[in-house]
């Protein structure tokens, strides 16, 4: 059985779903989501799903997990189950040690490459709100509305509950 991931919802699966078609898989669990996320519907159900013998084939490791610690429990919950594991493009699967062991290996890179790309991430949106950049929906208040409001809540001529249901009905600031 195959298993294929994409962590957004403007990536596509296909290019996947045509390697494992093309490798005999039969079925084929499909989602979107994070690799880095534990809580996946489709990758339970296949886990769920697996049987003595069977193969779990996915088209690159970090498909199935880009962390290292979700990884290895993955291929231990297939080992527990008596079936294996193969990676189309990286030629290596779990029926041996060396297999085991550089399925690991490929894992850590997996996670390493996942690591970097948070921290160019974060990097980049530090250098953006240092140049001035706002993230996030407008407010629907500009500053002299908010201390209006914060003002006549403190001074007890609003209730909070009064001061949301106005900001509500207001136009965003311009």
């Amino acid at each position: 059985m195959g298993y294929a991931r994409v962590s957004t919802d403007d990536q596509t699966t296909a290019s996947q779903l045509g390697a494992l078609k093309q490798a005999g898989v039969l079925k084929i669990y499909q989602e979107t989501a994070s690799g880095g996320r534990w809580d996946r519907p489709e990758l339970h159900r296949m886990l769920d799903f697996l049987r003595e013998g069977d193969t779990v084939v996915v088209w690159k490791i970090d498909r199935l997990s880009r962390s290292l610690a979700d990884l290895v429990r993955i291929m231990k919950l297939i080992d527990q189950r008596g079936a294996a594991l193969k990676s189309l493009t990286e030629p290596i699967g779990t029926t041996t040690a060396v297999g085991k062991a550089m399925m690991q290996m490929v894992g850590v890179s997996a996670e390493l490459e996942r690591s970097n790309l948070r921290e160019r991430t974060h990097a980049g949106l530090k250098a953006a709100r240092e140049k001035g950049v706002r993230f996030g929906r407008p407010s629907k208040l500009n500053a002299a509305q908010q201390q209006d409001i914060v003002r006549r809540v403190g001074a007890g001529d609003l209730t909070a509950a009064d001061a949301a249901r106005l900001i509500r009905r207001r136009r965003p600031a311009s």
